[in-house]
């Protein structure tokens, strides 16, 4: 099921989330419903608070055939820990579901290892490199209650601000469905 995704503004996106056990109700559900939700929004990763839940749980599929070690990559996240960043910064163009229409270039390192549960509970611990570890600090930084949108420099966040308002009134186009923040004009 296709779940409204949490636009920029609503506070549940700035919030550290909470760690979850395997009691969580509905938890084989959730995934799916969220893996449901990022496909049908073009997306290629997806955090829980991204969907109004505070807890540390991410989704990601950015699955390549012609890339090396992206032939498969379809995984979930429970309670990540950033064990270690490292290597080079570099830039690149992101976006968020929860910021539709903004895209900047964000500086990451571009070596992470991480420890994280699967969606079987296995634990991992795990060092992942590249578009990998972009997109898992992306998702992960949402667990943490930041947004890429956080990493840009004042100047930068002065220039967007006026559409990032607008996001938060409910003043933009999408083609998947949405949740604003309480007082906006769209629902």
């Amino acid at each position: 099921m296709k779940l409204p995704i949490v636009a920029y503004g609503d506070p549940v996106l700035k919030k550290k989330a909470d760690e979850i056990s395997p009691e969580y109700p509905e938890l084989p559900k959730l995934i799916n419903d969220m893996f449901d939700t990022m496909y049908g929004a073009n997306g290629v990763g997806l955090a829980a608070p991204q969907i109004g839940l505070s807890i540390r749980l991410f989704v990601i599929d950015i699955t390549d055939k012609e890339e090396p070690g992206l032939e498969d990559f379809k995984k979930v996240f429970i309670n990540a820990q950033m064990l270690e960043e490292s290597g080079s910064l570099w830039d690149f163009n992101e976006g968020c579901l929860s910021i539709p229409d903004v895209r900047e270039d964000v500086k990451r390192l571009d070596t992470i290892k991480l420890s994280y549960y699967d969606e079987k509970w296995e634990h991992h611990e795990e060092t992942f490199t590249g578009l990998a570890a972009r997109v898992i600090q992306h998702e992960y930084d949402h667990t943490e209650g930041k947004l890429f949108t956080d990493k840009l420099s004042p100047l930068r966040r002065a220039m967007i601000k006026s559409r990032l308002d607008a996001i938060s009134r409910g003043a933009v186009k999408v083609t998947y469905k949405m949740k604003f923040p309480a007082g906006s004009k769209r629902r």
